[in-house]
């Protein structure tokens, strides 16, 4: 029975790595993410003041 044995090829344990850094065209801050959405709430506030539709 021992010449039955299924070999298993010894990688990874499953894990691999594809390019651990990804390189973006647009790299952007978690900041100014922020201050981006901030800007666009407050043009919607002024919008909604000013229109008052």
């Amino acid at each position: 029975m021992a010449d039955n044995r299924i070999s298993m090829p010894a990688g990874f344990g499953g894990l691999m790595r594809f390019g651990e850094e990804y390189e973006s065209k647009f790299n952007l801050k978690p900041v100014h993410v922020v201050i981006f959405l901030i800007l666009i709430l407050g043009i919607r506030i002024g919008l909604g003041l000013f229109l008052k539709v």
